[in-house]
């Protein structure tokens, strides 16, 4: 018995640790298992009034390769489900946010113009989302403190026309990336949050109860934007100091109003005749009030052209959306906004307007379209609207006249790539690094061929790539804009502006082919690397010969290292990766089509690419590379 008793002491207390990891392994072969579409069916049964998801089913693809042959409102990339835009569908009961947090790439959800009810649901729990849908419900009560903790992807929150109370959540005011706020139509009491994010421009909290002063770092919102709060003071409202005026000095005000009044209203009937006349091709505005004047009028001019004939008015002021993940809005309400004009292009200027919401567009006007049947052109934008990929400027909305059209899209924050790579730079606004350079070119990579994937009818899926046409967003991410466009412009005025007649195939063979658009991105890899402007996209026309003269003039550098821009900066292990982004965007510049790379080759090499300075932009570790000046000794 003793002898069993030793045996009993000595022998070895069993790990648990063997016992956790199994259960680890065993829960995460377990949700592995669970397809999109099992989580989707389990989601759907929380839903009241689903009818309408009615083709959610297993015998067809969550995810097909043709959009529009997905699950209705899921909207994939790359095989997975991002986003969920279930808008306008009578939609009731709960929204099951346990089962969703089992989409690993879920980052868009829109439950708009539906008829839920109760208190906001956890959105925390989907801790990787970058917008929030939920406006024009019934959600109701107060949202906790703590509602959007952690959530710092997350850059877009719609929370309008419902009837929530309380205090504002403070989380909101912590979140690193917020970019849009809409809590306008509720009933909000209690100060604003001092909100810090210094993107933050598009906010909306009128029509509830709030008081107090309105943060210093929202007082350049527009006023708007806080009107129906009638105890809320300070920039852009009036002083919170102010004092009630006497009745004498109300009477006085009165008088002086209407007086103001009868003057205006003599001053537009003068100016009224006038409007139309305005153009853009006179002197350059010289403050940002006279841009705002020629943009408005601009706008003006295209918007009341239509109001010739008696037939045509109800098609006044009317924008065709694209997209079911907006809020409408009309074009007398970019009419009404404050304009500001960004840029006059080949094709047309661009507008931004701030729209009474806060939220910013950016309105293009085409002269170039009149070739074109309203059906063809309908049906392209359409096809257009359902394109949708992270380096995609999205496009939104448009409007239709025969002499011209406007297309409308969301704003970007840091403008052009063309502005900060040629631009005057400061020690507050530096030339871009290496690292931001070469993310910059993977993201235009990726979006030339998300457009080549979709839209495989088009020979040339972009047609006018150049660096005013990547856009950076506030994380200096690229988005491609201006793409897709060739069916719908007229044909010489495409010859004599667009990118892709530029093509060494065009002048030489009058074609262009699906290597095309691999030319302009080796010229936009250029560009970069060297921050010098591509000559051929100086003068109108065919420029091709200058634009080969262009690219031997870099490859022919007897001291390759001395043809990158010095502001781009990077160690000396980072070099000998620039050099072979050189060389790729030389092999794509290839005058020879034959020989030209294609472009699942020129990505290929691009995403082989790696930030050597010891670590990416991405924070992983990455092994040394030699650095050598030699092209010849350069592989791929």
């Amino acid at each position: 018995m003793g002898a069993h008793a030793a045996l009993l002491v000595r022998a070895p207390t069993p790990s648990p640790l063997p016992i956790a990891l199994i259960l680890i392994l065993v829960s995460i072969t377990s949700s592995e298992a669970v397809s999109d579409a099992d989580i989707l069916l389990k989601f759907r049964v929380s839903l009241g009034n689903a009818t309408a998801l009615g083709d959610w089913n297993t015998s067809r693809s969550v995810c097909s390769t043709d959009q529009t042959e997905s699950w209705n409102g899921v909207r994939c990339w790359n095989g997975s489900v991002w986003g969920l835009r279930l808008e306008g569908l009578g939609l009731n009961g709960a929204i099951d946010l346990d089962s969703l947090s089992s989409l690993r790439y879920l980052r868009t959800i829109s439950f708009m113009n539906n008829s839920f009810e109760g208190p906001l649901p956890e959105i925390k729990k989907l801790v990787a989302l970058k917008s929030v849908y939920l406006s024009n419900n019934h959600f109701s009560g107060d949202i906790p403190d703590d509602a959007f903790s952690g959530m710092a992807y997350l850059k877009k929150v719609h929370l309008a026309n419902n009837k929530f109370t309380g205090k504002i959540p403070s989380s909101l005011a912590t979140l690193p990336r917020l970019l849009v706020l809409r809590l306008d139509g509720n009933k909000f009491e209690g100060q604003i949050p001092d909100f810090q994010q210094k993107h933050l421009a598009n906010v909306n909290i009128s029509n509830n109860m709030l008081g107090g002063p309105i943060p210093a770092s929202l007082s350049r919102i527009s006023s708007s934007s806080f009107s129906g709060n009638k105890d809320l003071c300070g920039k852009p409202l009036d002083s919170c100091s102010s004092k009630k005026p006497s009745a004498v000095i109300v009477a006085l005000i009165v008088v002086a109003i209407a007086l103001i009044l009868v003057t205006i209203g003599l001053l537009l009937l003068v100016l009224h005749r006038n409007i139309r006349t305005v153009q853009l091709g006179g002197a350059a505005p010289v403050d940002n009030h006279s841009m705002s004047e020629v943009a408005h009028s601009s706008l003006v001019e295209c918007g009341t052209s239509e109001m010739s004939g008696h037939s045509k008015r109800a098609e006044q002021g009317k924008l065709t959306f694209v997209r079911d993940d907006r809020e409408r809005f009309d074009l007398q309400d970019l009419l009404r906004a404050s304009a500001e004009v960004l840029g006059s292009g080949n094709f047309g200027s661009s507008y931004k307007a701030v729209l009474l919401s806060g939220e910013a567009m950016v309105a293009k006007r085409y002269k170039q379209m009149n070739n074109v049947g309203r059906e063809e052109f309908q049906e392209h934008m359409r096809r257009l609207g359902r394109l949708a990929h992270p380096n995609l400027l999205p496009l939104v909305a448009y409007y239709y006249r025969k002499e011209e059209k406007l297309l409308v899209s969301e704003y970007v924050e840091n403008g052009s790539l063309a502005s900060h790579l040629h631009g005057n730079h400061s020690i507050d606004q530096p030339g871009l690094n290496w690292p931001t350079r070469l993310r910059i070119i993977k993201g235009v990579a990726k979006g030339l061929a998300y457009l080549y994937n979709e839209l495989p009818s088009l020979i040339v899926a972009h047609g006018h790539l150049k660096s005013s046409n990547v856009l950076l967003d506030e994380s200096f991410n690229p988005v491609l804009t201006d793409y897709a466009l060739l069916p719908v412009i007229n044909p010489e005025h495409a010859r004599q502006l667009m990118v892709a007649y530029k093509s060494p195939e065009f002048a030489q063979h009058s074609r262009t082919t699906k290597k095309t658009d691999v030319w302009g991105l080796g010229i936009l890899i250029l560009e970069i690397l060297t921050g010098k402007f591509p000559t051929n996209y100086l003068t109108v026309g065919n420029n091709s010969e200058e634009g080969i003269t262009w690219v031997n003039s870099i490859a022919n550098q007897e001291w390759m290292m001395e043809v990158f821009d010095k502001e781009m900066g990077g160690t000396e292990n980072s070099k000998g990766e620039m050099l072979k982004l050189l060389k790729i965007g030389l092999a794509c510049c290839e005058e020879d089509v034959e020989r030209r790379w294609d472009l699942k080759e020129a990505i290929k090499h691009i995403e082989e690419l790696e930030v050597t300075d010891g670590t990416n932009d991405e924070g992983d570790e990455f092994p040394s590379i030699a650095m050598t000046e030699d092209m010849s000794t350069i592989t791929l």
